[in-house]
């Protein structure tokens, strides 16, 4: 009897052996260059991370990245609900976030991938190009709410200063950096993504609109070209009042220097336990190939040294 025992025992053992190895190719081993990994990506900076996945792609076939375009806020949220391995975002995780991650025995990898800038842009139309640092802030603050508010000012409409999302990343860090308040103007309102505010801004001459840079900044790219078309860039003077007389569109070298003062850093945030694909997409970003998108972009690259070199005039 106990022999019969035995023999059934070892009998559904290889059974349930034969059964776990035949689910593995449906869910292949994460490795820092092949599986899958999910990824929720602040929409702002959607041309710079598709142009990183499909380079990587290209070179690591057996890696498949599921990039989600989405606000800052639904970006981190995921992340810490376990819903994304890997977030693409403007800003280091909050304390509380750190904390709720804690909770889950999560240490989240911060890394640093690039520099950003925020791109105010307008109408065709619009002959108010340039914009000290203080006007920035007083249209955050609700100080600066019609065109004929402004020195030299000469429409008497309400100025409209529009966003991509309701939890984008760009409200976010304006509130905090810039404008150093809880709540935005009544003028101020919110799309659903960047190329709504582009189109709203082209379509309406008392538009203010903010975007990422890497929208506009990549010259070799046919829908940038596009964009630019349609609309002007603004030109901001710096934030130290010494330097005032001049002002800055948020090309490379003046993110580089933070002479143009819309500037801030994008970071991968990873909450991977071990060297899976998340880790080795963060890798390549920040590794010379994935650099050289980042400066390809029209931004700042964090881990390569950049040449200044200058080739327009500022204001």
């Amino acid at each position: 009897m106990a022999r019969r025992r035995l023999y059934w025992l070892g009998c559904l053992l290889l059974i349930g052996i034969g059964g776990c190895r035949q689910k593995e190719p449906d869910s292949p081993l994460s490795t820092p260059t092949s599986g899958q990994v999910a990824m929720v990506v602040d929409e702002a900076f959607r041309p710079l991370i598709s142009a990183e996945i499909q380079a990587f792609e290209q070179i690591y076939p057996q890696a498949s990245i599921t990039g989600t375009y989405d606000s800052e806020g639904k970006a981190i949220q995921q992340l810490l609900q376990n819903r994304a391995s890997l977030v693409v975002v403007g800003r280091k995780l909050y304390p509380e976030e750190l904390q709720a991650l804690e909770a889950q025995k999560i240490v989240p990898q911060q890394v640093k991938a690039a520099v950003d800038g925020i791109a105010l842009i307008l109408n065709r139309t619009n002959p108010d190009t340039l914009f000290s640092y203080q006007e920035v802030v007083d249209l955050l603050r609700g100080n600066l709410n019609s065109w004929s508010s402004r020195p030299g000012g000469l429409s008497q409409d309400q100025v409209q200063l529009v966003f991509d999302h309701s939890q984008s990343g760009i409200i976010q860090w304006l509130k905090d950096s810039i404008a150093h308040t809880d709540t935005l103007p009544d003028y101020c309102f919110a799309l659903n993504d960047h190329e709504e505010v582009i189109n709203y801004v082209t379509q309406n001459p008392q538009a203010l609109g903010l975007i990422g840079v890497s929208w506009i900044s990549d010259q070799d790219d046919s829908t940038v070209n596009r964009f630019l078309r349609q609309i002007r860039v603004a030109a901001i003077a710096p934030r130290q009042a010494e330097d005032s007389s001049h002002y800055y569109q948020p090309y490379a070298a003046y993110l580089a220097q933070r002479k143009y003062p819309l500037t801030r850093d994008i970071y991968l945030i990873s909450r991977e336990a071990r060297a899976g694909l998340a880790s080795g997409f963060t890798a390549f970003v920040c590794g010379d190939k994935g650099q050289r998108i980042v400066l390809k972009s029209g931004l700042v690259p964090a881990t390569m040294p950049i040449r200044i070199v200058q080739l327009v005039s500022e204001y």
